[in-house]
């Protein structure tokens, strides 16, 4: 009788979560079509149907010949993968510091990371540092923004704390220093924690849209982001034809319907992140200490 409950509820719970996913990943499929169907199609089927009618790439080839969106694009991907680099780099290096329960002042620094977490500096005086740093108008102003994130930094601790401290005291007595333990060992035992916290400081990127805005004045280094919301205020404000100016269309582009760009946009803003995720999450099924047992 036990079981046959236990059954019941878990196929509740699935059938539950089936549906929730089915909902959440409808808009998504929803803009896909959209961008797939051809131009003559989209106002009849009203974005609506399931499979794209009159399949046809035109519209994804049109808006990334749009130089503003093909820019967009690139810094996008720039701005997050150097970024990501910094981010990684950065909280491994203070991880590993702030593990060392001999650290002279360790409970002071960790007392004013916990406050930083609480209390920010705000938007003003950010902008004021980069400006007075002469960093406005620099992918340097995007990318070293939040370079070390403190929540971010206690869960890397939380996973370089337990790496076996015997491999620690193996690798200094085979004369490792402290950077090559850390490349060396600590971070390959710690792929998992890696991996999240990757996936964690890519989407921030990815998806950062205001302070590129703010302190990014060139539009020709806009990331995706603002490209796509300037699209939208353009649409709201103006008409297709304004919005097709602010884009600085190709001729080709402007015979594809705006619905159809703007689904397209959406999607070029998804994908990215979309398929960064599956290659991180093969790393949250694998344990964590594999590779340091190996023979």
């Amino acid at each position: 009788m036990v079981y046959r409950k236990t059954g019941f509820i878990h196929w509740v719970i699935v059938i539950s979560l089936l549906i929730l996913a089915l909902i959440m990943i409808y808009p998504i499929y929803n803009q896909l079509i959209i961008s797939l169907t051809g131009p003559e199609f989209i106002a009849a089927a009203d974005g609506t149907t399931l499979i794209p009618r009159g399949f046809s790439l035109n519209t994804y080839a049109s808006v990334l010949a749009i130089p503003k969106v093909y820019k967009g694009l690139i810094n996008s991907l720039f701005i997050t993968s150097t970024g990501l680099i910094v981010n990684i780099f950065l909280t491994s290096l203070g991880a590993y510091v702030l593990i060392k329960r001999d650290l002279v002042g360790r409970n002071f620094f960790m007392t004013m990371i916990v406050v930083t977490m609480i209390f920010e500096g705000g938007l003003i005086p950010d902008y004021f540092l980069m400006r007075d740093l002469h960093l406005l108008n620099s992918y340097v102003s995007v990318i070293l923004y939040k370079a070390v994130n403190p929540y971010y930094l206690i869960i890397m601790m939380r996973f370089f704390d337990q790496v076996p401290k015997s491999l620690i005291e193996a690798a200094r007595l085979d004369g490792y220093g402290e950077i090559r333990i850390l490349f060396k060992i600590v971070i390959p035992v710690s792929v998992a924690g890696i991996a999240t916290i990757s996936l964690f400081y890519g989407v921030f990127h990815w998806n950062e849209y205001f302070r590129a805005m703010i302190y990014l004045t060139s539009e020709w280094k806009w990331p995706l982001q603002v490209v796509l919301r300037e699209l939208i205020i353009s649409m709201e404000k103006a008409s297709f034809i304004g919005a097709m100016n602010f884009l600085q269309s190709t001729e080709g582009a402007a015979a594809i319907d705006f619905k159809a760009i703007k689904a397209a946009l959406i999607i070029l803003a998804i994908v990215p992140i979309l398929l960064f995720y599956p290659f991180v999450l093969r790393y949250f099924v694998k344990g964590r200490m594999q590779g340091s047992v190996k023979e």
